[in-house]
């Protein structure tokens, strides 16, 4: 049985077909890539310069045409760009009865801590998704009408923070 080649940095080498020579137009017709260098006739993307241009569709009238546009920095729906806005972060009724003990006080810090409301400086919405069982006194920014009444039917209490 032949020995094993020793191994040092004087015999590596990538593997068998692991690198590939750079394409190379422009350098006749035997290569392959001559005369118009894989560029296609005419058009756009056959002359000196050409990009792909962000938001070209080929033609067709592209989105942010198609999209309406309402005036007004400050409207919801001004620009449709972004609809789902929201500038809360919610947390469920049924994450707090997972994660909290009977007569917790759940805050912000709280719900952070237990990997909730984890965005910083976002205002925190408590919302009625889930069952709760136990009394919590929950301080937050927000409470969905759901929420403040299934904290209160368990026996806590739902205190609003300033924003």
């Amino acid at each position: 049985m032949p020995e094993p080649e020793e191994i040092g940095l004087h015999n590596l080498q990538p593997a068998k077909g692991a690198r590939k020579a750079r394409k190379r137009v422009g350098r006749g017709h035997g290569s392959g890539h001559g005369k118009t260098s894989g560029r296609g006739h005419k058009g756009a993307g056959s002359r000196a310069g050409a990009k792909d241009r962000a938001r070209f569709e080929g033609g067709q009238n592209p989105i942010h045409m198609r999209m309406r546009k309402l005036r007004g920095p400050n409207k919801k729906m001004s620009m449709p760009f972004e609809p789902f806005r929201t500038h809360t972060q919610g947390v469920n009724l049924d994450d707090l009865e997972a994660r909290f003990e009977s007569g917790a006080s759940v805050d912000p810090a709280a719900l952070k801590a237990a990997g909730l409301a984890t965005r910083r400086d976002v205002p925190v919405k408590i919302l009625g998704r889930g069952e709760l069982s136990k009394p919590l006194t929950i301080h937050a920014h927000g409470f969905s009408k759901s929420a403040q009444a299934a904290i209160e039917a368990a026996g806590g209490t739902a205190q609003l923070l300033a924003k």
